[in-house]
């Protein structure tokens, strides 16, 4: 897909980006996509189905990623379907400041009621999205043969269709689309077993 280096949480924030959507389900993909990527790294292991820090000083270079991986050191253990939705605005607001300083989204001033402070973001780059879009729609539909579909576009797609994210199914229709789903996570060739979990977990919370 068009995503140049963005990394995956950035990549889902743009696919599921949408002003007027609930902004609750956009964070849990969006953790959900920096958990991944934290396992496909190997800086998050599982031990007996908790998300796991492989290195207590390592790092990813990341601000978004290396934020989180700080919140798992630094909280008690937890399973990685219970680290979808705690605390996942954290990471959703950091991955917004990270896509505005980098051209992705604008930041404008305004104020709530007339008084109070507050930031709005709004798409940039908006033909660039638009085009990641397409791509991941052809992958999901198979228009892209597999074995054309990187690893991490594979794990991207899987994530944004178990959250039914609306930019992917036009026609409404998330059932026809299950074992391409399971076929692109088996593809994935990180750990499939964790973004198998988290993609059920993201099913589960989509309504």
């Amino acid at each position: 897909m068009p995503h140049g280096s963005l990394s995956l949480p950035a990549r889902l924030c743009l696919l599921a980006w949408d002003p007027t959507a609930e902004v609750t389900g956009t964070a849990h993909l969006v953790r959900a996509g920096a958990l991944v990527e934290l396992a496909r790294a190997g800086l998050l292991t599982d031990e007996d189905g908790i998300a796991t820090p492989a290195d207590m000083d390592a790092l990813t270079g990341d601000a978004v990623l290396d934020g989180l991986l700080e919140l798992v050191r630094e909280s008690r253990p937890h399973r990685w379907r219970s680290w979808v939705p705690l605390h996942a605005r954290v990471t959703s607001d950091a991955v917004r400041e990270q896509l505005t300083a980098e051209g992705w989204l604008r930041a404008e001033k305004k104020r709530v009621l007339g008084v109070f402070p507050s930031v709005e973001h709004v798409l940039e780059r908006v033909e660039a999205v638009d085009a990641l879009r397409d791509e991941a729609r052809r992958v999901l539909e198979g228009s892209v043969p597999v074995a054309e579909v990187s690893e991490g576009d594979a794990a991207a797609v899987a994530l944004a269709a178990a959250a039914g994210l609306p930019a992917l199914f036009p026609d409404g229709d998330r059932e026809r689309h299950k074992e391409r789903v399971e076929v692109l996570i088996e593809h994935s060739g990180g750990p499939r077993e964790i973004l198998g979990e988290l993609c059920e977990a993201l099913a589960t919370a989509s309504p």
